[in-house]
């Protein structure tokens, strides 16, 4: 991930949706890349020593800015990697993030002592941790499977819908404190502040259909 990260120059994040191990440090990995501006994952592919393509598509967004890659490679990931270390406390991996340089990991435990362990051991190994929230949740959630989810988003809201999220995303309209108003998104989609409260509200609301299913 951090070699593909390399070869991207206008990358904005890797997440790795799911992977099998195969045999001597080789992975199947299947990855979702993020990235503002086009490019060839083959040619990146290639430039990595111990890594192959098997297969890439193209997950449509409504933003000329942002292309979304799904990506199934075959890759040899030398120690030490991050699933594996993971993986060694038998702590379940909901979801893993490369953004920045950095890694984004949420997982779950069954107890502290557990975490802690998995802790130490990325401390010890990769010699940097930090602990940005921990939850008590009685459902463990799906292991890397956050990359489906976002086809399913995409395949579920209309390209006026889809701009205006990301704009609103982009702007800062869900930061607290707001960095962009509805009127800010209006200018930039060039159209009414009305259209975009509307569609702003109608695709949080298909959003939440996903999760909770339709109104009775």
């Amino acid at each position: 991930m951090a070699k593909l990260q390399r070869e991207l120059d206008a990358v904005r994040s890797i997440e790795l949706d799911n992977a099998f191990y195969v045999e001597d440090g080789t992975w199947l990995e299947s990855l979702t890349v993020a990235s503002n501006g086009t490019f060839d994952p083959e040619t990146a592919i290639e430039r990595i020593s111990g890594a192959s393509l098997f297969y890439s598509s193209e997950i449509p967004t409504a933003s000329d800015d942002l292309q979304l890659r799904r990506l199934t490679i075959l890759a040899n990931e030398s120690y030490p990697f991050i699933l594996s270390l993971v993986l060694r406390q038998e702590v379940i991996p909901n979801r893993i993030v490369l953004q920045n340089g950095v890694f984004e990991v949420v997982v779950t435990a069954r107890d502290w002592d557990q975490f802690r362990a998995m802790a130490d051991e990325v401390q010890e190994t990769l010699g940097e941790f930090e602990l940005l929230s921990v939850n008590k949740d009685e459902e463990p959630g799906e292991p890397l499977d956050s990359g489906r989810l976002t086809e399913v988003l995409v395949s579920k809201l209309t390209d006026d819908q889809l701009a205006v999220l990301e704009t609103a995303y982009d702007s800062g309209y869900f930061d607290i404190p707001r960095e962009a108003s509805a009127t800010d998104l209006a200018d930039e989609l060039d159209v009414a502040q009305s259209t975009v409260s509307e569609r702003l509200r109608t695709a949080e609301r298909t959003l939440l259909e996903l999760i909770y299913g339709p109104r009775e």
